[in-house]
């Protein structure tokens, strides 16, 4: 008689929303790995971990349709098992069990021993910075920090992230380590705010002394800065930018908005002469620094007249990067007891003009970039062109440098001096220099 063979499980890991959630997909596909499990990421496997977004209503509702997809693959019979883990299931855990009942288990943002357990394998805290890396292996997301303790009105992360907690910069220089010898070289860093880095752990604004600590790991080449708040920014992490090559002379500091009224409301501590001060002194100390931004649109009581302020201020201030969203209406949020009172089709006419605005900027500084020559990083080939970045472009938001593979060949997850030949609104084509 034929005995049986037992399937050997596959855990596919299925990653939604932000570089933060894909630093937590790595670590436990890390911790899976040492575990001697088989693992993958966004493939076929016969147990499906999701890990969700519950920022905003679109990406609440892609984790939602995210959730229902495997769910209804497990009722066909072609996976065994779902599981939910990430910020959407931390802030709707009860409503999800309830609606969605054919998960197998649902687990916060802080739960991974548990998430673990489930899995059949055990949580390894000696796993310092050990992660199955999913990006371009040529760069990955250093996350600094976890949690946010500002108290804006809009932003549900505090309730799905908790408190800032700082890492220590002995494991973060560790992490890094692991990552360079894996073949990374550039890193990312990431938190809800860069800012506040090091204020619980050391008692003051550590950012710079990280830097200083992480540019001299072996093998990391670009150090770039994500997620800055404008409060209480760190003015001496620009003499590390400027004195450093290895930090990328790039920030990304949301702004949110710039009308004095909008701000106050949104609880920002800033103002629109104290942020527009702040901006110019970064462009005094670092004349060459990228800044990006994001704005929000739509936010209760958002008159013409704050809109027109904002458009203004863009014009001006000439952002290298800019991203604008909508608000979304997030309850348990301070902003939640507002009436959101601008109609969803003018909120959607306001964030396009906005971007109707930033890339005419943006062609027009592209324009400059026309004749000169940069360092690039080569991420991937994609149909006939490799894609690149130069130090002032971000992954998958900024700029891309196009070189077209039918004429030349460069290595990806190299570095290659690029001469800029074309450029349009968000992209720039270029040759590779010898």
């Amino acid at each position: 008689m034929r005995t049986k063979t037992l399937k050997k499980n596959k855990i596919n890991v299925v990653t939604l929303g932000c570089s933060k959630n894909v630093y937590d997909s790595e670590v436990l596909m890390g911790q899976l790995r040492a575990n001697e499990k088989e693992v993958v990421h966004e493939e076929e496997g016969n147990i499906v971990v999701v890990n969700t977004c519950g920022f905003i209503a679109n990406a609440k509702e892609e984790s939602v349709n995210t959730i229902l997809e495997y769910v209804q693959k497990k009722e066909a019979g072609e996976v065994d098992k779902v599981f939910v883990t990430g910020c959407l299931s931390e802030r709707y855990k009860p409503d999800l069990q309830k609606e969605i009942p054919d998960v197998d288990a649902y687990f916060g943002t802080s739960e991974l021993p548990n998430l673990l357990k489930a899995l059949g394998a055990d949580y390894k805290h000696e796993l310092i910075g050990e992660r199955l890396t999913t990006t371009p292996k040529n760069y990955a997301y250093l996350k600094i920090a976890e949690g946010c303790d500002r108290p804006c009105s809009f932003c549900a992360i505090p309730i799905m992230r908790g408190k800032h907690r700082s890492k220590k910069i002995e494991d973060l220089v560790t992490e890094s380590e692991k990552l360079a010898a894996k073949g990374v070289k550039e890193l990312i860093l990431i938190a809800q705010d860069l800012t506040y880095y090091g204020l619980d752990l050391y008692k003051k604004r550590n950012l710079a002394e990280l830097l200083e600590a992480l540019v001299k790991v072996e093998g990391i080449e670009w150090i770039r800065l994500h997620y800055a708040f404008p409060t209480g920014f760190p003015m001496d992490v620009l003499d590390v930018m400027n004195r450093e090559p290895k930090v990328c002379n790039y920030l990304d500091i949301p702004l949110q908005h710039i009308s004095d009224a909008i701000l106050k409301s949104m609880r920002r501590g800033t103002t629109q002469a104290k942020t527009t001060k702040l901006l110019k002194a970064f462009r005094a100390k670092v004349p060459e620094m990228t800044i990006r931004t994001t704005l929000i649109v739509g936010y209760p009581g958002e008159t013409e007249e704050d809109f027109q302020t904002l458009k203004q201020w863009v014009e001006e201030m000439r952002f290298e990067r800019l991203g604008c969203f909508t608000y979304s209406h997030e309850e348990n949020t301070h902003a939640y007891t507002l009436e959101d009172n601008v109609p969803e089709d003018v909120k959607q006419q306001r964030a396009n003009e906005i971007m109707e605005i930033q890339s005419q900027i943006s062609w027009e500084l592209n324009q400059q970039k026309i004749g000169k020559t940069y360092r690039c990083i080569i991420d991937r080939k994609e149909g006939n062109h490799f894609v690149g970045r130069t130090e002032f472009d971000s992954p998958d938001v900024d700029n891309e440098v196009l070189i077209d593979a039918t004429k030349h060949y460069v290595k990806q997850g190299e570095f290659v001096l690029v001469k800029i030949t074309e450029a349009a609104d968000f992209d720039l084509y270029g040759e590779p220099v010898s």
